[in-house]
């Protein structure tokens, strides 16, 4: 049984300055439950908890992998969190596998020629991300340790006959990610690629000699590689004006041409997009395969027989499939998919068939397999719905509105995806709450997503979640417009969507709520000092609040990374800059209600961004509802917290968004 404790304290000040307000500080009530502290949080309501909890039943299942006898890895949810599990045929048992307080993730299985009969995994502990790797041997259904149990691993890659495999650590200085290899049967493990930065290991050569490996310094920067693997020797591939994006990078069937992804530029291409390539370096022949696709190429698998290549591609933020038959490139005829998001490919051991993972608006995500030979579709996992009808979800449209700058003589468009309640009233004007991705270089697609089912369905509330500049999927140009100095832009591109709302009958340009993880934590609190006369409330998920402390404060392995989009710190003219637009700096602009959360163990975007937030704005005399998780990181990943947010944030708009 938890200890409860409530009590009245005053905002404390964090440990950077912020200006100082006339008003008092706004007096705090605090409870603590078992990991979980609030802060000003009304009690929930029973019947709020009541009308959310079939929304917070459903559930997802993702492809990991297929084992040697023809069954499916799927990583999928039974309790508490993500567990990997079995199925053997279409429709079958899911078949849990393992059996954590915590997530397990990154599951790989052992290459089917090995005769190895199981999978690495990664788990972390409360969401720090110092992912540890295990071997679950499926004959034993026992579980060992493979790492130090300390650093942060990550990206298991086998050699194809399973005795190596290779993986990202920080157990070499904590900062510096390289490429390490364990001998599997002797257990033994050794640095291979240790030159600095951030390092992943991308395929096998199929003799086991050599390795693909990439230095990743930012969205729009890799730097991909060869390893000999007796003497540790790295050669860089050059690369066509000295930066370039790299995705994928595998060996083709002869084991000396390459396939992967990138938006080098080609001749006088200009490489705006990820494109498939093959590289043949005896000849020097470079192919194309998705030349004629103006999208991104999101990754791709080739079947263990090399007869096939399975690759997707991002368009307008749809999935489309596409299968090559190998080694001549010709199409294969595939079945009709729904239309949605995809991931997780793979290839089952024969080559015959394909498994995918596959998202729609109005449905969680699902296993399917292809049956190359027949194009028959089969359906692997039917996942819940909380026994909601599936047929009263609504599905976004995709809209684009005008920002302030001009494309070539005419209004540059934002791409963005609207939630509109169903059989709304004539006359009805919706509330609205605009969502915003972190990264900044991620992208919102138009995924299965609960919250904005109950939002339209329970609170006819609508939902726009707008892809601003800086947003990966719509070409190199698009996603470097607000970098560094130009990242006040990307709130300009909020600016623009709260005038398009204005022009929309149907909408309530005076509620407007705004809503955001991680960078687009970030951009709540931009959007709520920039424009605080047109924002009615926000909810800041594991924000940043001031990118000079974030930067000083997030992991080591971390910091460069980060450095890359949005800025040096340690360059004047760029500290001056963080100081100009960070919220923190601005707190004083932030004038509606207010709700943050944050999970305590965040490697990413530390906990004292939250904590000088909520003071700054409490010394503003606003009662900002506050909210930590001690064991949780960067998101909410145990169902339990999960669903305590969601009510909270329901029951935030309820008080601050819906009443006229």
């Amino acid at each position: 049984m938890s200890l409860r404790h409530v009590f009245t304290v005053t905002a404390l000040a964090a440990a950077c300055a912020w200006p100082a307000f006339a008003q008092s500080p706004a007096p705090v009530e605090r409870v603590e439950t078992g990991n979980r502290v609030s802060e000003n949080i009304p009690a929930i309501p029973p019947e709020l908890v009541e009308r959310l909890n079939r929304y917070q039943n459903t559930r997802g299942a993702g492809f990991a992998g297929w084992t040697g006898d023809g069954c499916l890895l799927v990583s999928t949810r039974f309790a508490e969190t993500s567990q990997a599990h079995r199925v053997c045929e279409p429709m079958g048992m899911r078949e849990q596998l393992t059996f954590y307080p915590e997530p397990v993730a990154g599951i790989e299985p052992a290459p089917h020629a090995a005769g190895l009969d199981g999978f690495v995994f990664g788990k972390d502990i409360g969401g720090n991300e110092a992912w540890q790797l295990h071997w679950f041997d499926l004959d034993t259904r026992e579980a060992r340790l493979l790492t130090d149990g300390t650093s942060r691993n990550q990206g298991a890659l086998f050699s194809r006959d399973g005795t190596r495999f290779a993986y990202s650590s920080t157990a070499r200085n904590g900062t510096d990610t390289d490429v390490w290899v364990t001998d599997f049967p002797a257990g033994t493990a050794r640095p291979l690629v240790t030159a600095g930065g951030t390092w992943g290991a991308r395929d096998f050569a199929p003799d086991g000699t050599r390795m693909l490996v990439s230095r990743y310094v930012s969205a729009s920067e890799s730097h991909p590689g060869e390893v000999d693997l007796a003497t540790g020797k790295l050669e860089l591939f050059p690369v066509e004006g000295g930066k370039a994006a790299f995705g994928d990078f595998r060996y083709a069937p002869d084991g000396r041409s390459v396939y992967y992804v990138s938006d080098e530029p080609i001749d006088d291409r200009s490489g705006e997009f990820m494109t498939l390539r093959h590289h043949d370096p005896d000849t020097g022949a470079l192919t194309v395969l998705s030349g004629d696709i103006p999208w991104d190429v999101e990754g791709f698998e080739i079947s263990d027989d090399g007869r096939h290549l399975a690759f997707v591609t991002n368009e307008d933020g749809i999935a489309r499939l596409h299968v090559r038959r190998l080694p001549g490139h010709e199409p294969v005829a595939l079945p009709e998919l729904p239309v949605g998001v995809m991931g997780g490919l793979g290839f089952a051991p024969d080559g015959n068939r394909l498994a995918l993972t596959l998202n729609t608006a109005t449905s969680p995500s699902d296993v399917y397999v292809i049956d190359l030979a027949s194009r028959g579709l089969e359906r692997w996992t039917r996942s819940e719905v909380g026994g909601l009808d599936p047929a009263a979800f609504v599905a976004p449209t995709l809209v684009r509105y005008p920002t302030f700058d001009q494309v070539d003589g005419t209004a540059r468009t934002i791409p963005a995806f609207y939630y509109r309640p169903a059989n709304v009233p004539a006359g009805t004007k919706l509330p609205v709450v605009i969502n915003i991705h972190g990264g900044p270089e991620g992208q919102a697609l138009p995924t299965f997503n609960p919250t904005a089912q109950f939002l339209a369905n329970e609170l006819g509330v609508a939902m726009l979640v707008p892809n601003v500049r800086g947003s990966a999927g719509y070409g190199k140009t698009y996603l470097s417009l607000d970098n560094a100095e130009k990242r006040e832009d990307s709130m300009r591109d909020i600016g623009a969507l709260l005038d398009w709302i204005e022009t929309r009958p149907e909408l309530d340009a005076d509620r407007v709520g705004v809503y955001g993880g991680s960078y687009g934590g970030y951009m709540v609190l931009a959007a709520m000092a920039t424009y605080p006369e047109r924002i009615r409330a926000g909810v800041d998920i594991v924000g940043i609040s001031h990118f000079g402390t974030f930067l000083q404060n997030t992991e080591d392995y971390r910091r460069d990374l980060r450095r890359a989009e949005y800025g040096d710190e340690r360059k004047p003219e760029i500290a001056a800059l963080f100081e100009r637009i960070s919220p923190l700096n601005n707190a004083d602009r932030i004038t509606a209600p207010l709700f943050v959360a944050q999970g305590k163990n965040d490697p990413r975007v530390p906990w004292t961004e939250a904590e000088q937030i909520v003071a700054a704005t409490r010394s503003n005399g606003q009662p900002v509802w506050y909210l930590l998780f001690n064991d949780e990181g960067h998101g909410f990943r145990k169902k339990t917290n999960s669903d305590h947010f969601t009510a909270a944030t329901m029951l935030f708009w309820q008080a601050h968004l819906l009443g006229e």
